[in-house]
């Protein structure tokens, strides 16, 4: 089976400035453990405030790229994923763009006038807050995604996955791929990647749903969605059960829900059932931070879905997948997977 180019993100590309905080920054900034906002006015203070008080690690990151990159470490073919986004003519995005070459990712950027997206990643206890400031990331137009050049790749891929943080960017290419993905057969994946996406943006959310073959998210994720949509159940495994029977767009493939819960078993809901997948467990000491580690456990999953392997091997190679990138610092992982 030829894998070039199979599978497409596109996504918000950040640099990731990580730092181990107190509960004392959290506190002066508003912010809690285990969540994902975009960056206000009061926070922007916040980035220097790090870099000059703690230290700091520049890692590159955006949660779609983040999963691209590691489907791409697991699979080991060269050229197998590509990735698209917005990024400045700065330092960062050419950062940005040597880190993506050397993960072997085909990335398509567009290039904007406004700085490279940062987004600001503080660890306490190995728990992580992303604060977001999308600067350049938010400035992705699908005038750039229709270019022949670009669209080419989402002609060439069989498998599309998209945060759902670029739902607050550019709604209309995420349908356009949508369309497409259900108009030939091939599958279509997002995430629910925030409880802010889920409360706020829940109309293009919605809009965007029918197309979903897989949905991905956290327990929290999960819990906010359900709240927002009335269901009156704090349940992970109802409301993955009823995320996957909401109505398709295309009859081609059911929806499956997968839903991680940290260190609890991977829920996973498919044809009106539910499975638990225990995790690989990992002794507290051996925690660096907790970044990156649902976007790994999407790659791995990716890896092995994209080859047509049986779920609980996607579940499987997720799980290895966010083991090997919560014991180091953001979404970095070593030159070889060991994933058997």
């Amino acid at each position: 089976m030829a894998y070039e180019g199979i599978l497409v993100g596109m996504g918000n590309p950040l640099l990731d400035i990580s730092a181990v905080v107190d509960e004392e920054f959290l506190a002066k900034y508003g912010i809690k453990l285990n969540d994902a906002i975009l960056a206000e006015e009061k926070h922007v203070p916040m980035y220097d405030e790090m870099s000059s008080k703690y230290s700091v690690d520049y890692i590159a990151g955006g949660a779609t790229q983040n999963s691209i990159r590691v489907a791409q470490w697991m699979l080991q073919i060269p050229g197998a994923t590509s990735y698209i986004g917005s990024i400045g003519k700065d330092k960062y995005g050419e950062e940005m763009k040597k880190n993506a070459k050397e993960a072997g990712v085909n990335v398509h950027y567009y290039e904007d006038e406004s700085p490279t997206g940062t987004c600001a990643v503080c660890v306490v206890g190995g728990e992580r807050s992303l604060v977001a400031n999308l600067s350049a990331a938010n400035c992705y137009k699908s005038d750039h995604l229709k270019k022949p050049e670009n669209w080419a790749l989402v002609e060439k891929a069989k498998y599309f996955y998209i945060a759902g943080f670029f739902l607050t960017v550019s709604p209309e290419s995420i349908m356009l791929v949508a369309e497409h993905a259900a108009a030939n057969n091939k599958v279509f994946m997002m995430n629910l990647s925030a409880p802010f996406i889920c409360e706020f943006f829940k109309d293009v959310q919605e809009k965007a749903l029918p197309y979903m073959d897989f949905v991905f998210g956290n327990e929290t994720e999960a819990r906010t969605f359900s709240k927002v949509h009335g269901w009156k159940t704090e349940n992970v495994e109802e409301i993955a059960l009823k995320i996957s029977q909401w109505p398709k767009a295309s009859g081609t493939h059911k929806r499956i829900t997968v839903i991680t819960q940290g260190a609890d078993p991977v829920v996973v809901a498919e044809d009106g059932k539910v499975k638990l997948f225990p995790v690989i467990p990992l002794p507290k000491e051996k925690l660096v931070d907790t970044n990156g580690a649902g976007d790994a456990f999407v790659g791995g999953f990716l890896s092995q879905l994209v080859q047509e392997k049986p779920i609980e091997d996607c579940v499987k190679a997720g799980c290895y997948a966010s083991n090997v990138i919560i014991q180091r610092s953001g979404c970095t992982y070593p030159e070889k997977p060991d994933f058997k």
